[in-house]
């Protein structure tokens, strides 16, 4: 019962950021905000869940680093698209 409490709340988050991020459609930035947001709660719902069960918590710093590099190849593109085309909007670029 106290794991259904604990996981209630991550889940919250997660479907709150799926939302967030499939109705900020203009903006790269603000798409890489939510897909970070979206990544840190499921390390909340990894921790929590590698916690309960009494896992070592070694992967939970393996998907931090995955997370890191993932959050830096996001930047890289945004800055990429800033740099040729002025803007990160999405509707200044053709994707053909």
């Amino acid at each position: 019962m106290i794991m259904l409490i604990y996981m209630s709340v991550p889940v919250i988050l997660y479907i709150i950021g799926i939302i967030s991020f499939i109705s900020n459609r203009k903006h790269l930035l603000s798409m890489l905000l939510t897909l970070e947001y979206i990544v840190i709660c499921l390390f909340f719902i990894l921790f929590i869940y590698l916690m309960y069960m009494d896992f070592e918590l070694y992967f939970s710093m393996m998907f931090l680093t995955f997370s890191v590099c993932e959050g830096a190849l996001g930047l890289s593109i945004l800055v990429s698209l800033i740099r040729t085309h002025g803007n990160d909007y999405f509707q200044s670029f053709n994707m053909l």
